[in-house]
């Protein structure tokens, strides 16, 4: 499989990229700079580009059978458009060559927190989105950019993604937040991912996942 990488140098992007090469994968890295990608292989091919440029973006998705989506920004006070700007960008490619599948990451604190146990409902989830609520609002609206595409999409409802070795295990539910599902790894939210997009029984819909 062919998969494209957006964000292939953030925190989880680089585990991905390493583990698709490990699987198999040719890979495409997309970032805006590349060369902070420590890792060279014959099946890598390294690009400049931010997925905020269509024209950017598209050319990359020639020939592309799955994407996945690692950017972040971590949680931002200001403004931003990264999620659902990059995301229409990426599946707007994705229509004009054929290719069907992308997984994103998205957020907890973004989903309808109604979901959600008493006191992450209560406490954790309204300071989170009180102090650094711009990433989640923007998560919302790559939402609904998800759900007006014909893609075969699937959102990942991270929990804490921490900057740690890997267990090389993670839970995932596809119908609510996991019990006690306060992180995840890096590396296992990378696997995740992975394992996702190979997948073809979670297409349009959210799943969660956690260590």
């Amino acid at each position: 499989m062919r998969v494209l990488i957006a964000g292939a140098t953030g925190m989880v992007g680089g585990h991905a990229v390493a583990q698709a090469l490990a699987r198999g994968h040719e890979v495409v890295a997309v970032a805006r700079t590349p060369a902070k990608l420590a890792i060279d292989h014959p099946r890598l091919a390294k690009a400049a580009a931010d997925i905020e440029d269509r024209g950017a973006i598209a050319p990359l998705l020639d020939g592309v059978d799955a994407v996945i989506s690692a950017v972040g920004i971590g949680a931002a006070k200001t403004p931003t458009t990264l999620y659902s700007a990059g995301t229409r960008n990426l599946i707007s490619g994705m229509a004009a060559h054929g290719t069907d599948r992308i997984v994103v990451i998205s957020s907890e604190v973004a989903e309808h927190w109604a979901h959600q146990s008493r006191f992450k409902l209560h406490v954790a989830l309204p300071l989170l989105q009180r102090f650094l609520g711009a990433t989640y609002d923007d998560m919302r609206r790559m939402d609904v950019v998800l759900w007006e595409s014909r893609s075969a999409w699937t959102a990942i409802r991270a929990p804490r993604i921490r900057n740690a070795a890997g267990s090389g295990r993670y839970r995932l539910s596809p119908e609510h937040a996991l019990r006690r599902g306060w992180s995840i790894a890096a590396p296992d939210l990378a696997t995740a991912l992975l394992d996702i997009a190979e997948r073809d029984d979670l297409a349009r819909r959210h799943v969660y996942v956690a260590n």
